[in-house]
C-alpha cells in the first residue's frame, strides 16, 4: 500500500485519499471474511459461538479495521499539517468508538454463551435463574463502565482537556457532591440493583405477587424491574420496591408449588368416593408431578363443610392449570353422582304453622 502511495505522490491530493479509503474498506471486508471463516471452521460441530459472533460483530469489525488502516495510511498522503491533525483526531475518536462497540458486542457474545449453558427452560431451573440474574445485571454495569471509559479516552485525546485535567479533577470532587445530591434517587436504585443481583430476593422468571398482581419477573434493569402479569400486561416497578416493601415470591428456593382447591358441600356428601375420584383425576393428568395429594375437611359451618384439596406441580403456571382442571372434574363428579350434596338451605315447617287457619 505504501509503494502505491509513493507512485501517486504527483497525483491530485484526492486521488490517494480515495484510493486509501477504497483499499482500507476492501482489506476490512477481507479480514472480516477470513476471521468468520476461521471461526466457522473452528466451530464446525457446534456453531453456537460462531452464530453469536457473526450476529454481534458484523458491523463493528467492518468499521474498526478500515479505520485503523486509514489512520496509518493518512500519514503517507501529502496533506497540510492543520488538516492532518484534524483528520487524525477525528479518526482516533471513531477508532475509540468502534473499539468500544466491539467490546460491548463481545460482552453480548459472552452473555449468549452463558445463557446457553444456563438454560431456564428446564423444569428444575433454580440455579440457572440465579446465575442469569447476576449475568444480566453485571452485563449492564459492564456496559456503563465501558462507555464511561470510552468517553474518557475521547476527552483525553484533546490537548486542552489534558492540559487542564488537574484543574478539572480538583473541581470534580465538589461537582460529584452536587451531582450526588441531584441524582440521589437514581444512585439508591443503582445500589439496590447491585444488592438484588447478589442477594437475589427475586430472580429472572420468578413467580411473584406484587401490588395485588400475580406474574413473572421478566426484566431486572439498573433502576427498575418489569413484571409480566398473567394476562400479559407489564408492571414496571422501581428496583427499590423489592428492597423496601413486602412481596410474595412463589419460587424463591424451588420452582415446585403447592396448589389448593376448596369445595363447599353439604354434610350428606360421603368423603370416601370423593377422595378416590380426586386420586383418579390426578393420576390421569400430566399436570400433576406425583408428589403431593391431600383431601381434608378443614372447616365446618351450620350449613356446609369445607373440603380442601392439595396437589403439587412443577411451577406456578402448571399449578394454576392443575387447580382449574381438578376443580372442574370434582364439580362434574358431584353433579353427576351426588347432586343432593351440593350446598342448599334446609327449612323445617312446624305443625303449628301448617295447622294455622287461613288469614291468620
Amino acid at each position: 500500500m505504501l509503494m502505491i502511495f509513493d507512485e501517486l505522490s504527483g497525483a491530485p491530493i484526492w486521488v490517494p485519499a480515495v484510493l486509501l479509503v477504497i483499499l482500507s474498506l476492501a482489506l476490512g471486508f477481507l479480514a472480516r471474511f477470513i476471521l468468520l471463516r476461521f471461526i466457522r471452521y473452528w466451530q464446525n460441530r457446534d456453531r453456537k459461538l460462531f452464530k453469536s459472533l457473526e450476529k454481534h460483530l458484523r458491523g463493528s469489525m467492518f468499521l474498526f479495521i478500515p479505520l485503523l488502516l486509514i489512520n496509518v495510511g493518512v500519514n503517507y498522503i501529502n496533506i497540510q499539517p492543520n488538516s492532518l491533525d484534524f483528520i487524525t483526531s477525528t479518526l482516533n475518536i471513531f477508532i475509540i468508538l468502534s473499539f468500544c462497540s466491539i467490546l460491548i458486542r463481545l460482552v453480548n457474545v459472552a452473555q449468549d454463551m452463558l445463557f446457553i449453558r444456563y438454560d431456564i427452560n428446564l423444569s428444575n431451573n433454580l440455579r440457572a435463574r440465579k446465575i442469569r440474574t447476576q449475568i444480566m445485571y453485571v452485563k449492564k454495569v459492564a456496559i456503563v463502565l465501558l462507555v464511561s471509559f470510552c468517553l474518557t479516552l475521547i476527552l483525553l485525546s484533546f490537548p486542552g482537556f489534558r492540559k487542564f485535567g488537574t484543574t478539572i479533577l480538583a473541581g470534580a470532587g465538589v461537582a460529584g457532591i452536587i451531582i450526588g445530591f441531584a441524582l440521589q434517587k437514581s444512585l439508591v436504585n443503582l445500589f439496590a440493583g447491585i444488592q438484588i443481583a447478589f442477594t437475589q430476593p427475586i430472580k429472572i422468571d420468578d413467580a411473584v405477587v406484587v401490588e395485588n398482581e400475580w406474574g413473572w419477573v421478566e426484566e431486572i434493569n439498573l433502576t427498575y424491574v418489569v413484571v409480566r402479569i398473567w394476562d400479559l400486561r407489564r408492571l414496571v416497578l422501581p428496583i427499590t420496591y423489592f428492597t423496601e416493601n413486602p412481596f410474595q415470591n412463589w419460587t424463591r428456593n424451588n420452582a415446585q408449588i403447592l396448589g389448593s382447591v376448596f369445595l363447599y358441600l353439604d354434610y350428606s356428601m360421603p368423603l370416601d368416593p370423593l377422595r378416590k375420584h380426586f386420586e383418579k383425576v390426578l393420576s390421569e393428568t400430566k399436570l400433576w408431578d406425583q408428589q403431593t395429594q391431600v383431601l381434608q375437611v378443614t372447616e365446618t359451618t351450620d350449613k356446609t363443610m369445607t373440603i380442601r384439596l392439595l396437589m403439587t406441580a412443577q411451577n406456578s403456571p402448571i399449578a394454576w392449570d392443575l387447580r382449574c382442571h381438578v376443580r372442574e372434574k370434582m364439580i362434574e363428579f358431584i353433579q353427576q353422582n351426588y347432586p343432593q350434596s351440593l350446598p342448599h338451605v334446609r327449612a323445617t315447617l312446624t305443625d303449628s304453622v301448617c295447622d294455622r287457619p287461613k288469614g291468620q
